[in-house]
C-alpha cells in the first residue's frame, strides 16, 4: 500500500513539474514572440521616420523660401543641415540592426507637410506667413521628438544600445529646433503679425 502511495505522489509531481515545464516554456515563447513583433514594429517605424526625414529635405527648403524674418530663415536652413544628418544617423541604425535602409510612406508626416504647404498658400509674405509657418514647423518638431523618444526607448528594450544611442542624438536636435522655433515666434514674429 506504501508503494501504491508512493507511485502515486510522484505521479503527482512529475504531472506537477510537467505543467511547470510547459507554463515556462509558453512565457519563453511569449517573450520571444512579444519580442519579435516589437522589433518588427521598430524597423516598421524606423522605416516610417526615414520616410519623413527625406520629404522634408525638400519641404524645409520651401519653408525658408517662403520665410520672410531672417531669423526664422537661418533656423530652418540650419535645421535642414540637421535632417540631411539624421538621415545619415538612421541609416547606421538600419546598418547596426542588420536591416536594409528602406523608406515607408509616412502618411502623419505627409499630412504635416501637405498642411505647412496650405498654410504658406493662403497666406501673403510676411510676418502672419511666418508665424503660419512656425506652427506648421512644430508640429513636424513635435511629431519627430514623439518618434525619436519612442524609437530609441524601444532601441534599448531591444538591446540596441548604438542604434539608442543614435536615435536620441536626433531627439536632441528635434528638442533644440522646437526651442529655436518657440523663441523665434515668441520674441519677434508672434507680435509682429499682431501688428499686420
Amino acid at each position: 500500500m506504501k508503494n501504491t502511495t508512493n507511485s502515486k505522489e510522484n505521479a503527482e509531481k512529475n504531472v506537477e513539474n510537467l505543467k511547470k515545464t510547459i507554463e515556462r516554456k509558453h512565457i519563453i515563447e511569449a517573450k520571444t514572440d512579444a519580442a519579435e513583433k516589437l522589433r518588427e514594429l521598430f524597423v516598421d517605424s524606423l522605416k516610417d521616420i526615414y520616410w519623413a526625414e527625406k520629404a522634408l529635405t525638400k519641404a524645409i527648403p520651401k519653408m525658408a523660401k517662403n520665410a520672410s524674418a531672417p531669423k526664422l530663415v537661418d533656423g530652418l536652413t540650419q535645421h535642414l543641415v540637421e535632417t540631411e544628418g539624421q538621415i545619415v544617423r538612421l541609416e547606421k541604425v538600419f546598418s547596426l540592426i542588420g536591416e536594409k535602409a528602406v523608406a515607408k510612406k509616412c502618411d502623419a508626416m505627409d499630412g504635416l507637410i501637405e498642411e505647412g504647404k496650405s498654410i504658406m498658400e493662403e497666406t501673403e509674405v510676411g510676418a502672419v506667413r511666418d508665424a503660419g509657418i512656425i506652427a506648421a514647423a512644430q508640429k513636424i518638431e513635435h511629431y519627430e521628438i514623439a518618434t525619436y523618444g519612442t524609437l530609441a526607448a524601444w532601441a534599448k528594450a531591444l538591446g540596441e544600445k548604438d542604434a539608442a544611442a543614435l536615435l536620441v542624438e536626433s531627439l536632441l536636435e528635434e528638442k533644440n529646433a522646437d526651442e529655436t522655433l518657440t523663441e523665434a515666434a515668441y520674441h519677434d514674429i508672434n507680435e509682429d503679425a499682431l501688428e499686420k
